[in-house]
C-alpha cells in the first residue's frame, strides 16, 4: 500500500513540476474540418469561430459521446467555437488541462483531488454521470456474490492506491479480510483476457466491460462499489478546466458547457442516433457494443439530477473525508475550489 501511494503521489509531483513550466502555455491550434485558423470562418458564418481541443481521459467510449454529438450536430459552431476532441499525450489529460496545452478534459474526481493537495489548479466544472457506474466484477463461475467472496481470489488491477483502499472498504463491512486477496496486475490484458487467463475478478465500468459481457453472452456478477457506501458514490468521469481559464475566459467556459450539455442531452433523448454519431467519428469502435452501451447509459447520464452535470458538495466532500480516512490524500482539500456548477447552463 505504501509504495503504491508513494508512486501516486511522485506522479503528481511530475504533473505539478509540468503545470509550472507550462503555465503560460497557450493551447495549440485544433484542425478540424479544414480549418487552422483562428480568424478565419466557415463559409456562411458570421463571425470568426474560436478553435479549441478537449481532451479525452482514454479511448472514445460512450462516456463521450455528448461531446461527440456536440460536435456533430453543430452545437459548439452556434456558440461560437470550432472543438477539436483528441486522444491523451504521454502525461495524460489532466496535465495536458492544468498546464494550459488544452483548456478542457474528461478526468475524474478522484484524480482532481488527489491533483489538488498537490497545487496543481485542475476544477471540476461538470459531472458527466451523476453516479458512479464502476464496481467489481466476476464471471459468474467464480461465485463471487458479496465482498466476502474476495477472499481467497486473485483480483486483476492496475497499480492504483485507491484500489485496495476501497476493497478493504467494502470488505470490512461484509466482515472480510483484504489480506486474504491476492493481487496482481493486469497489464495491458483486457478483462476477458485476464479472467480466462490468471485472475478472478477486476474492477470495471458497467457501461462497456459490462455491456460487452452481455454482448458475449459471458455472465459476470457485479458488485457495484456505490452500494456498499455513500462516500464511493462518487463522480466519475468530470469534465475539467483550470483555475486560470476560468479567471481569464469565463465566456469560454460558459460557452463550451452550454454547447457540451447540449450534446449530452441529445444523447439522452436520442441514444441510438447519438451511437452512430460516435461509430461515425470512431469506425473502429465496435457498433453492437456501442449501441448498447449508449441505451444503457444515457438514462444515467442526468440520471436524478435537476440538469446535466450538476455536482453535489457532499458528494466531493463525502469522497474527500474517505480518501484523507485511508490515507490517499496527505491532507484536507477545500472541496468548494474543486468543482463548480456556476457555469452549467440554467
Amino acid at each position: 500500500m505504501n509504495w503504491r501511494k508513494t508512486m501516486g503521489l511522485l506522479l503528481l509531483c511530475v504533473l505539478l513540476v509540468t503545470v509550472a513550466a507550462c503555465g503560460g502555455k497557450e493551447a495549440a491550434p485544433a484542425e478540424q474540418n479544414g480549418s487552422t485558423n483562428t480568424e478565419s470562418s466557415n463559409e456562411g458564418d458570421t463571425a470568426a469561430l474560436k478553435d479549441i481541443r478537449v481532451v479525452l481521459d482514454w479511448t472514445p467510449n460512450t462516456n463521450h459521446t455528448g461531446l461527440y454529438a456536440a460536435v456533430d450536430q453543430g452545437f459548439y459552431k452556434a456558440e461560437g467555437l470550432n472543438v477539436e476532441i483528441v486522444q491523451p499525450g504521454a502525461g495524460g489529460a489532466d496535465t495536458m488541462v492544468a498546464s494550459n496545452e488544452v483548456p478542457f478534459g474528461v478526468s475524474y474526481q478522484e484524480s482532481v483531488t488527489q491533483a489538488r493537495t498537490q497545487g496543481v489548479p485542475l476544477v471540476s466544472i461538470a459531472a458527466v454521470i451523476q453516479h458512479n457506474t464502476s464496481g467489481f466484477a466476476a464471471p459468474a463461475d467464480r461465485n463471487i456474490k458479496s465482498p466476502k467472496d474476495f477472499e481467497g481470489k486473485t483480483y486483476g488491477g492496475w497499480g492504483s492506491p485507491v484500489e485496495e483502499a476501497v476493497m478493504q472498504s467494502i470488505m470490512e463491512g461484509d466482515g472480510a479480510d483484504v489480506s486474504k486477496v491476492k493481487n496482481i496486475n493486469m497489464g495491458d490484458a483486457d478483462f476477458f483476457t485476464a479472467v480466462k487467463r490468471d485472475i478472478d475478478f477486476a474492477w470495471i465500468f458497467y457501461a462497456w466491460t459490462g455491456i460487452e459481457a452481455e454482448l458475449r453472452g459471458e455472465p459476470i456478477d457485479m458488485l457495484y462499489v456505490k452500494d456498499y457506501s455513500d462516500a464511493l458514490d462518487y463522480y466519475t468521469p468530470v469534465l475539467v478546466t483550470n483555475e486560470q481559464t476560468i479567471q481569464n475566459d469565463p465566456e469560454l467556459v460558459k460557452a463550451f458547457l452550454k454547447a457540451t450539455s447540449e450534446g449530452y442531452q441529445y444523447a439522452i433523448d436520442h441514444p441510438e442516433d447519438a451511437a452512430n454519431i460516435l461509430i461515425k467519428a470512431v469506425p473502429d469502435l465496435d457498433k453492437e457494443l456501442v449501441l448498447a452501451s449508449q441505451k444503457w447509459l444515457s438514462p444515467k447520464y442526468t440520471d436524478d439530477a435537476p440538469r446535466w452535470g450538476e455536482q453535489k458538495q457532499e458528494v466531493w466532500q463525502n469522497y474527500t473525508d474517505w480518501m484523507f480516512s485511508k490515507q490517499l490524500l496527505d491532507e484536507q482539500i477545500d472541496v468548494s475550489k474543486a468543482y463548480t456548477n456556476e457555469f452549467l447552463p440554467q
